[in-house]
């Protein structure tokens, strides 16, 4: 049983602001909550629809889209319901930090979650017991965050066993979002992320990667825009039209030697840009040592060939930080 109380109705007509409370019993509060603010559109039949975005509290795309959306949006412009959360791990979003404060938790490596766990295992169980239950889609919007930059794609994710008519709708749904780039994530699990709860429950799950860096851009917050409007135009919750786009290029992950990582640490230096095609064997980049200029570099070689789509951020590495990572098209 979840300890998560909410101050909205999810089943009333109209439009709601209001909080998802999690119990925080602490020595400054014994009795506190912390606070995320939730917003439910409800105006008669049609889609229901769950978008997030602050799942990670450095990127801040789909907070600045969502937030715009719930102080813009009417329940009559909408059909169906509509719950909107635009900062899901509230403590990591204020904090600026991928995890949380308050219990180092990395609500994307959650799930399904514990209702008598800390404060991000709670947010996790509420999602996937309470909140993805009550919709048909999810649309999830992640940017890279402050260690990483990302050629921007949409993605969604099932499971190889998930039902024919949900792969087909994803499928459609991640490719009419407006990217020039889409990733199909087709797993048995992602250990501990949203995918998690969508599968488990037959849910569509949409994803993607809108930026990076932990800044925001004009371009970023423009590509999370059009992804909003067109899923919601996609599924019927909207009457909105949008001219044909030319198909996207549909890439995938292809296992673990598509990650470069560093094997000490220094200072990177890349030897590619995002959208490079990359062989493998080619120069990914090297580490130098400015606190030891006596100490020969290391070059960092890629083990498989694709596409850059992802690249460290910061200089700075320690061992074992991802400094990019490959996708290939589908076959």
């Amino acid at each position: 049983m979840t300890q998560i109380t909410s101050t909205v109705d999810f089943d009333a007509t109209g439009k709601q602001i209001g909080w998802l409370r999690v119990p925080h019993s602490v020595t400054r509060s014994a009795y506190g909550v912390i606070p995320i603010p939730i917003a439910v559109l409800n105006n008669g039949d049609g889609p229901r629809i769950l978008l997030t975005g602050g799942t990670h509290g450095d990127e801040y795309e789909g907070q600045v889209v969502l937030t715009r959306m719930i102080r813009q949006l009417r329940a009559e412009d909408i059909r169906g319901r509509l719950i909107v959360i635009p900062a899901l791990n509230a403590p990591a979003a204020i904090a600026g930090t991928r995890v949380s404060p308050l219990d180092d938790g990395n609500l994307n490596r959650a799930f399904p979650g514990d209702p008598d766990g800390g404060p991000t295992w709670k947010i996790a169980d509420y999602v996937h017991t309470h909140l993805v239950p009550m919709v048909d889609v999810v649309g999830d919007f992640h940017c890279g965050g402050a260690s990483l930059a990302y050629r921007p794609h949409a993605s969604t994710h099932f499971s190889p066993d998930s039902p024919a008519e949900v792969k087909e709708r994803s499928l459609a749904a991640v490719k009419s979002l407006g990217l020039r780039h889409v990733m199909i994530f087709e797993t048995a699990g992602m250990a501990g992320g949203m995918s998690c709860a969508t599968r488990r429950h037959g849910k569509i799950y949409l994803n993607g990667e809108y930026g990076g860096t932990g800044s925001l851009t004009r371009d970023g917050i423009a590509l999370v825009e059009g992804a909003v409007e067109r899923l919601l135009a996609f599924f019927g919750a909207t009457e909105r039209r949008f001219d044909p786009l030319p198909p996207p290029q549909v890439l995938q992950i292809f296992g673990p030697r598509a990650y470069v990582y560093a094997p000490d640490a220094g200072v990177f230096v890349p030897a590619t840009s995002l959208g490079d095609a990359a062989r493998e064997g080619d120069l990914c980049g090297e580490l130098l040592f400015p606190e030891n200029p006596g100490r020969e570099s290391i070059r960092v070689h890629f083990e498989g060939a694709g596409d850059v789509v992802c690249q460290r951020h910061p200089a700075r590495v320690e061992r074992g930080d991802c400094l990019a990572h490959l996708a290939r098209p589908v076959a």
